[in-house]
């Protein structure tokens, strides 16, 4: 059985924060029927061309998917469920504001079974400079939320924020930490072209941490996720134990196929001995149309070269614990990696190479880009 996952983009948020590059669009009070109605019909039309495949995961995504009643994620779980078989164990993971907390229980009853809850920060000051609209005590009320539902939690950070020490860090992550989640995704904040950030960073507005402080806050990060029990089995994730690892994202670092629906999403899909690539309309008005006009949201289809497929491989495989297999990469670019690569890079420990396998050091992570160029040059 293929591994499968299925992506669904809900690209409104209330607020644009501004960090954030994702393909999203201020909510302004519009009927979501013509959305909902048009990513149902693309979830069929991709289940025609790719078969009724067995999923996985089935993960809502934004945006800010935690907008919608209950009565709407109940829709798409459906039509997921019809157009797909979900696995009796599919999980089910919901990305959710804290301000929506209120609609956590109608979340659950639809068939969330794991919530993704973007706080951010548990700092006050900090939540008002990343352009948050809760403070941090919704925050933790909307964990004790989501918890209440008895269903998965998972709780994303930003970190290496402007002026941001150690000792701060520290309180905060330990006390995030102690809160009834099993999984964090813990982000050093990057600035992303072509966002408001960016722009306050042009015009000295804006002082992230240097690389060594950034460095340094990374490698706290992981010392304190250690001690709490937290394992990293990927680069910027955490889980208490191995259930409560994020099944959705393992299938992209892992080069599995996932089917992306709704405005801007992404997909690829192994079939017939290549490796399909595809992305939708971007704009949700655009995207609505093409569903209406032609059937299908997608608007570039290609099929990627070994090449391409090995590099995507590599540089996702890398970021979990468990590494790449060397043979598989071989095997997609049509050349194996060259073995004076992996040496030096062993050598300069920034990975270890062992039964076929190269895994990143705690030293490799750190550059994970940079090794990765390293071994597909």
């Amino acid at each position: 059985m293929n591994v499968t996952g299925i992506y669904v983009h809900w690209p409104y948020c209330a607020t644009i924060c501004p960090y954030c590059d994702f393909n999203v669009y201020r909510a302004r009070g519009a009927d979501n029927a013509p959305l909902l109605d048009a990513i149902i019909a693309d979830m069929e039309a991709h289940a025609q061309r790719f078969g009724r495949r067995t999923a996985t995961s089935l993960f809502l995504g934004g945006g800010t998917p935690s907008l919608l009643r209950g009565g709407e994620i109940a829709r798409l779980i459906d039509a997921a469920s019809q157009a797909f078989v979900l696995a009796a164990d599919c999980e089910i993971t919901l990305e959710a504001n804290p301000e929506d907390a209120a609609l956590f229980d109608e979340h659950a009853a639809a068939g969330v079974n794991r919530f993704s809850i973007g706080a951010q920060a548990f700092d006050d000051a900090a939540l008002k400079a990343l352009g948050r609209r809760h403070n941090a005590d919704a925050g933790l009320r909307a964990v004790e939320a989501a918890a209440r539902t008895d269903q998965r939690v998972s709780l994303d950070l930003i970190y290496a924020r402007e002026g941001q020490t150690l000792d701060q860090w520290r309180e905060e992550l330990v006390s995030a930490l102690a809160l009834p989640i099993e999984h964090v995704s813990l982000y050093q904040l990057t600035i992303e072209a072509e966002t408001a950030f960016a722009r306050r960073v042009e015009r000295g507005q804006l002082t992230p941490p240097d690389i060594e402080t950034a460095a340094s806050l990374y490698e706290l990060t992981q010392e304190i996720c250690a001690a709490a029990g937290f394992a990293a089995y990927e680069i910027s994730n955490h889980a208490r134990d191995a259930g409560a690892r994020s099944r959705h994202n393992q299938v992209y670092w892992r080069g599995q196929d996932w089917i992306g629906i709704g405005p801007g999403a992404h997909g690829r899909v192994s079939r017939d001995g290549a490796r399909l690539a595809f992305e939708a309309q971007r704009r949700p008005a655009d995207y609505i149309d093409a569903v209406r006009e032609n059937g299908v949201g997608w608007i570039t289809d290609s099929v990627l070269t070994g090449e391409e497929t090995a590099d995507e491989t590599l540089l996702m495989g890398l970021r979990l614990d468990e590494g790449v297999d060397v043979e598989r990469i071989a095997a997609l670019r049509g050349r194996p990696i060259n073995p004076q690569a992996i040496e030096w890079l062993a050598e300069q420990g920034f990975i270890t190479f062992d039964g076929g396998r190269v895994t990143l050091t705690a030293r490799g992570r750190i550059v994970a880009n940079s090794v990765a160029a390293e071994l597909a040059a």
